[in-house]
């Protein structure tokens, strides 16, 4: 048996979603078609386009579905937008340095024209020097765009997004928020214009892979297509819907949105499994601690102990966790979120995150794996 907490990489699928899946596999034909079948599968991308919009606070209209998380980031990450027939560039990017890498790649950006804002030891954004930058923009090159992610994928830390947002408003920029990891774990409300999009994605929820979201305050200012084609997603975003993830998405989002208010009750199990850590290695270091994190992460570095290593002697004794962002799994190299937030050392750090239907006893059986391991390699 395998005691999955590597929710961050991927929650485990909904029974919910499943479900839905299966029955949107049960309808033949395409959403765009005006028969019978393809009205029944509109129908089901319409309802999974409410549910969505339902979790972050938005008219349903304004979310356009997509493949995942990285084609959002690419498809917002653009100098060339359009506000209702009119043409509107942005001149700049901003993103921050401990972002995931679809944001840190710039997207349709040339790499000069993207700016990186760096982090304090905690992974806090530096909202002085975001300011001084926007200050110093080249307002004749187009409106600067900032976007950055709303909770870190690897510490679980919460960005300050109210000041973010105050900061870019100032400066009449465009604000793009990754809530890959925030969306369901805590409260996002696209209505109160703390932001102009989000980034969404459906496994971070409990949904299907392959599928995500860029949900938009409004739509009336809107990115030219990453993905050009017969016009669906209102033609934001070419080609053939999948209605059996779309559906899954959906499913999952209405559950994330019913279960937000428990969410918040598993810091109480990250809590002691933190303090029960520092009773076996009293030097761990756990990194976002001393912030506001979301309540199911705990990113930590035990020193002198590779993480790599650490990660495949509990897989051994069957437990997921992961060395860092999954997206980054195969390579050999320090977190850039440590680098980022200016950790020595090349141990790097474990990342346990998980969900609601994660016990104690599961994370009581970590601890009791990782006193031996850490025991074992120290004296090796």
């Amino acid at each position: 048996m395998t005691h999955y907490l590597d929710h961050n990489a991927s929650a485990p699928l909904l029974k919910a979603a499943r479900q839905a899946m299966l029955a949107a596999m049960g309808v033949e034909g395409n959403a765009s078609s005006v028969h019978r079948n393809g009205r029944a599968l509109r129908a089901i991308v319409q309802t999974a386009r409410r549910q969505v919009a339902g979790l972050v606070g938005t008219a349903p209209d304004h979310i356009v579905f997509t493949s995942g998380a990285t084609e959002a980031a690419a498809t917002l990450l653009t100098p060339n937008w359009s506000m209702g027939r009119s043409p509107l560039t942005m001149g700049h990017l901003y993103v921050c340095a401990a972002d995931h890498p679809c944001l840190l790649a710039g997207g349709r950006f040339a790499p000069e024209a993207v700016t990186r804002i760096g982090v304090d030891a905690n992974g806090i954004v530096d909202l002085e020097t975001l300011k001084a930058r926007l200050a110093a923009h080249d307002k004749a090159s187009g409106l600067p765009l900032v976007a950055m992610h709303w909770v870190n994928n690897e510490t679980g830390v919460i960005q300050p997004v109210e000041a973010i947002s105050a900061v870019v408003r100032g400066a009449g920029g465009i604000l793009v928020l990754d809530a890959v990891q925030a969306a369901g774990r805590i409260p996002v409300d696209l209505s109160t214009g703390l932001a102009d999009f989000l980034i969404l994605s459906s496994h971070k929820i409990g949904g299907p892979k392959g599928i995500g979201a860029i949900a938009g305050a409004s739509d009336l200012m809107m990115p030219l297509p990453l993905i050009a084609g017969g016009g669906q997603e209102r033609g934001h975003r070419g080609g053939t819907e999948a209605p059996a993830l779309i559906a899954g998405f959906g499913a999952a989002a209405g559950a994330a949105g019913e279960g937000l208010n428990g969410f918040s009750g598993l810091a109480a199990l990250r809590d002691r499994f933190e303090a029960e850590l520092r009773m076996v290695t009293p030097d761990v270091i756990v990194h976002g601690a001393g912030t506001p994190r979301v309540a199911n992460t705990s990113f930590f570095t035990v020193p002198g102990i590779k993480a790599e290593t650490l990660a495949i002697g509990l897989d051994l004794g069957g437990f997921a966790v992961s060395s860092g962002s999954a997206c980054s799994s195969g390579k050999v190299g320090k977190s850039h979120v440590l680098e980022a937030m200016g950790v020595e050392g090349e141990e790097g750090a474990i990342r346990v995150s998980f969900g609601s239907e994660t016990r104690w006893d599961e994370l009581s059986a970590l601890i009791d794996a990782l006193k031996p391991l850490i025991g074992r390699m120290r004296a090796a």
